[in-house]
């Protein structure tokens, strides 16, 4: 699929850049055979950054920040519904009488990004009456379990299937298999085939990477030492997200001092940026692959007595009323939740014979000082991610924990 994207890049700059967090094709949840050790570790020691990423495509990485300032075709205030620079198709042949059925292979409930997303999608399921039945399998973050729910679905009569792979290599013979059978929804994370109807997610982590470093090179003297926190290696959404915040690094004036992978763990995020205050005595900024564990590596700084520098963080709740609290200088780019809503919309649109994108690239904004207000939500759970799309929706707060 990754010529399929170059190709359409070549045609039209932003449409291609709906599946680049790949390679090929999608955001896996697992990462694969890489070495577990920094990203810092082969480069030259002036350089800091590292070697890029087997997983940069220069066309992808060019089409997604192409994008970051186009707007998006659809309804102004349902951003879940819009899509950026869209290569239409035509859907005539899946069109049927409803009402319908539609099934979901999930790949995990696994963290809370997933957690508040699941919830959105259902609710965006209760609000359409042709909906006649949902069924929805969790893989559980496991391969082989995902390969047989996908399998256990398509003998269940479905109208449209709807997937979001575990991972993106291990997954691609079973969504090749269901293409033919059933009309096939991919979003979030990507396959190695062009089968699917349509392919949803946000603009990707090219724009989320860039994003944050093109903030602290706007905030951080030249010269300022940045300390990059990642969370695995090999998983090709994060993967994308740094190589982008290292082209940013590497043009700019900004000593990175330090790539480390937490694990997403927030013990181990507090004592590696504790370590790296220690060494270097100031830190200047920190950017993130994922806002996770933002609020620990925060932490590190006021426990050590020192300020808090310039944060890249995301949309999680705990981390934006941090920023407030603490009045940090900080950014928050975001892969919103919002998209689960779009699959169930999709689905439909199908089956009633509608045009959709075969790459349908969602807006991806990124919070900012001036936006803060907009985003913090103290009725919510700290856990919760702002860019749900959902507060419109007959259960909210309560759905996703709120009150």
């Amino acid at each position: 699929m990754r010529r399929l994207l170059v190709a359409v890049a070549a045609l039209a700059l932003a449409a291609a850049g709906c599946a680049s967090d790949l390679p090929p094709t999608g955001a896996s949840a697992q990462p694969s055979a890489a070495p577990a050790t920094s990203a810092a570790a082969s480069a030259p020691a002036s350089a800091g950054t590292g070697a890029q990423s087997d997983f940069f495509v220069q066309a992808d990485y060019d089409a997604q920040l192409a994008m970051r300032s186009q707007t998006a075709e659809g309804p102004a205030d349902k951003p879940w519904e819009q899509a950026i620079a869209p290569q239409m198709v035509d859907t005539a042949k899946y069109k049927k009488d409803g009402p319908y059925h539609l099934c979901f292979s999930n790949a995990a409930v696994n963290n809370p990004w997933r957690q508040v997303g699941w919830t959105t999608m259902q609710e965006e399921v209760a609000l359409h009456k042709e909906i006649k039945e949902f069924t929805a399998l969790d893989a559980e973050g496991k391969d082989d379990k995902q390969i047989s729910d996908i399998a256990e679905l398509q003998a269940k009569g479905c109208d449209a299937l709807i997937i979001s792979p575990n991972t993106t290599a291990t997954l691609t013979p079973a969504v090749s298999g269901a293409c033919p059978e059933v009309p096939v929804i991919v979003f979030d994370r990507g396959v190695e085939t062009d089968c699917p109807v349509t392919f949803i997610k946000p603009i990707g982590g090219y724009a989320f990477g860039a994003d944050g470093a093109e903030f602290l090179i706007e905030k951080v003297p030249a010269g300022g030492k940045i300390l990059a926190l990642r969370i695995l290696p090999g998983v090709d959404v994060l993967e994308t997200r740094w190589s982008a915040a290292k082209v940013a690094f590497d043009k700019s004036q900004l000593q990175v001092v330090g790539v480390e992978f937490t694990d997403g763990d927030a013990a181990k995020t507090k004592s590696i940026v504790s370590d790296y205050i220690a060494r270097h005595g100031k830190i200047d900024g920190v950017w993130m692959d994922a806002g996770a564990t933002a609020v620990a590596a925060i932490e590190a700084f006021e426990d050590a007595g020192v300020p808090v520098p310039a944060f890249v963080g995301e949309d999680q709740q705990d981390f934006l009323q941090k920023w407030k609290d603490g009045n940090l200088t900080a950014v928050a780019p975001t892969y919103p939740t919002y998209q689960w809503r779009t699959p169930i919309i999709a689905a439909l649109k199908i089956l009633k014979g509608e045009e959709v994108p075969k790459m349908w690239n969602l807006p991806q904004p990124k919070i900012t000082q001036e936006s803060l207000g907009t985003y913090l939500q103290p009725n919510m759970p700290l856990l919760h991610y702002a860019l749900c799309g959902c507060e419109s929706m007959p259960g909210f707060p309560g759905k996703w924990g709120g009150k």
